[in-house]
């Protein structure tokens, strides 16, 4: 398996967890902190998922450089981090155009 490959496949590793963390954020931690004035939830989940979206946007752009993909790809990707269920939805479609990726 090429290094770009293998950045892709900590990529959707990554964007999966980071996923994870922006819907405990926002289904779990939020409420907590606005409607039961439980802020830890919000310190600490921020926290993990704000690590979480750094490493996401190394990795994009590890993998945008390796894998030769377009702007608009990119782009999208980007975005797809930014919307609740994105991440999920990028990494289903990645898991189609990379089967490589899955056998590994």
């Amino acid at each position: 398996m090429s290094a770009a490959l293998k950045d892709l496949k900590i990529f959707m590793k990554i964007a999966f967890l980071e996923g994870i963390s922006y819907l405990l954020l926002l289904l779990i931690a939020m409420p907590l902190k606005y409607l039961a004035d439980i802020p830890e939830g919000v310190k600490y989940i921020g926290w993990a998922h704000g690590v979480l979206f750094v490493l996401f946007c190394i990795y994009l752009l590890k993998v945008w450089i390796g894998l030769k993909w377009s702007f608009g790809k990119a782009f999208l990707a980007f975005v797809a981090s930014l919307l609740p269920f994105g991440t999920f939805i990028l990494d289903a479609r990645l898991k189609k155009e990379y089967p490589q990726v899955n056998a590994q």
